[in-house]
């Protein structure tokens, strides 16, 4: 039997939000290629936690203040990307498959990223903010199947434009959740999305072709100019973690939930 109704809305960018659209709402943020499906990889790896920063010198200064406390210099790593590209002096790039158990383990990861920290940030004023990608869309339908909260699912995009593998990634979470309960679309972004996605189904392109389609997306273009496919491929592993990474707006941190 279905759960009580939900209402959802979907913004294709952080900069489609106005004032007052997080008050109360749960917010998933959504910037699949990469940061939230390498946030994801960072917390199964064991990582203690990730604390996004807008700015690269805003994460160096708060990875210098970490190490300068009990957390010692081997507990602090510096990660992110700029442009698509490693950071100079940081410890990781954005690529999931840096983010391994034998690399993060019990490690605070600082991290700043071109489009997904900013997402987060846009999100600050909500009740709740999960992190959301392909790889843990089954644990975030299991989690939003018990929350008594309206739905914002907000896309990072790529430098200001909408991409389409954010709103794939968007559709798939309304179609996977409206299985589990009545789900009320609230605005045209979560209809186009939900569309989107439906679009890959009919086509039979779901799940066995994911990683196909997400190679002719904006930032799938653009990894892939990078020569960084594995990171597509990687990413479109839809799944693969029944975990919800959650961050706590409190002091700023990402921690599994």
């Amino acid at each position: 039997m279905k759960t009580g109704d939900m209402q959802a809305k979907v913004f294709f960018l952080p900069e489609l939000l106005q004032p007052g659209d997080m008050d109360g709402q749960i917010a998933v943020v959504i910037d699949v290629l990469r940061a939230t499906t390498t946030i994801n990889f960072a917390l199964v790896s064991g990582a203690d936690s990730v604390r996004p920063c807008l700015e690269v010198e805003q994460a160096r200064e708060l990875a210098q203040q970490l190490r300068e406390t009990a957390l010692g210099n081997k507990g602090v790593l510096l990660g992110g990307e700029r442009a698509g590209v490693p950071i100079a002096g940081f410890d990781l790039g954005n690529s999931p498959q840096l983010y391994m158990p034998d690399t993060v383990s019990g490690k605070t990861i600082v991290f700043t990223t071109t489009n997904g920290t900013k997402a987060m940030q846009a999100c600050q004023s909500a009740e709740r903010v999960l992190i959301g990608a392909f790889v843990n869309l089954v644990g975030l339908i299991l989690e939003l199947k018990k929350v008594d909260l309206p739905l914002a699912i907000v896309c990072a995009g790529t430098n200001g434009e909408v991409t389409r593998e954010d709103v794939l990634m968007a559709g798939a979470l309304l179609h996977e959740l409206s299985k589990e309960r009545q789900v009320n679309l609230g605005n045209d972004q979560a209809i186009l999305a939900l569309d989107a996605w439906r679009s890959l189904g009919e086509r039979g392109e779901c799940r066995e072709r994911l990683g196909e389609e997400l190679q002719q997306t904006q930032g799938g273009r653009n990894l892939m100019q990078l020569g960084l496919q594995d990171d597509i491929q990687l990413s479109a592993l839809r799944d693969r973690f029944r975990i919800v990474p959650e961050l706590d707006t409190a002091d700023w941190s990402i921690r599994l939930n």
